[in-house]
């Protein structure tokens, strides 16, 4: 991927971030769909000393593809599409997800909680060709007046146990009545089931598990499915 190709707005966005970060595209590719993604290829200069071991929740989880994040986009890249079914990433990172429901054929928000993120993933849409999709700022614990969706996906978004009843929230108001949530998680992920377990009181859950094979050995990733209940 050639950053000079980009257009001039995500090309400035670009050049700003190469100033402050070691960063390089890498090609993603989901069934016919190829994506790229501009990833930070120094951790050290992001996490700045931090041990990500001993304090979880300051651990900047967006720098990385997590396996999870495949799982879900290739679960995405297999729904029929168009652009009249709206879908809300949250949580979105790197925007693999999201980015691949785009290239599909879906209407796309990512949402995250910082300027920089979203800026990443302006960039990867841009470098991915996409333009069915928007960017949000979106704070859990403070959310805006939000549209509703048809859709709402999220990739190791459930990490502090803290953030269930404001995520709960966001879901209540963000997601249409007749909507559907999917959410990908490694099935280590300790605060998966204390979530499922508030959210289903709310919602009507259907879990799968997904094996994605690598070299470091195989990870097994639950997919989820909630759909609220009437």
């Amino acid at each position: 991927m050639d950053p000079q190709t980009l257009p001039d707005d995500e090309r400035a966005l670009y050049m700003a971030i190469k100033k402050r970060y070691k960063v390089a595209f890498e090609p993603f590719r989901i069934r016919e769909h190829t994506l790229q993604l501009l990833k930070i290829t120094d951790l050290e200069e992001i996490l700045a000393g931090k041990d990500p071991l001993k304090d979880v929740s300051s651990f900047p989880f967006w720098i990385r593809l997590w396996e999870a994040a495949i799982v879900l986009s290739e679960y995405m890249a297999g729904l029929p599409a168009d652009r009249e079914t709206t879908v809300l990433e949250l949580g979105a990172g790197l925007g693999a997800p999201g980015l691949t429901a785009a290239a599909a054929g879906f209407s796309v928000t990512l949402s995250d909680y910082e300027e920089l993120i979203l800026d990443f993933e302006r960039i990867n849409a841009a470098a991915s060709k996409l333009d069915n999709v928007r960017f949000t700022l979106l704070d859990w614990l403070n959310p805006p007046e939000m549209e509703r969706y048809d859709i709402i996906i999220g990739a190791e978004i459930l990490f502090r146990e803290d953030f269930f009843q404001p995520l709960l929230h966001v879901l209540r108001r963000a997601l249409k009545p007749d909507g559907v949530i999917y959410m990908a998680h490694d099935s280590k992920r300790r605060s998966l089931e204390p979530f499922l377990k508030l959210a289903e009181q709310e919602y009507r859950i259907a879990a799968s598990r997904r094996t994605l094979k690598s070299f470091g050995g195989d990870k097994s990733i639950i997919l989820t499915r909630l759909q609220p209940r009437h």
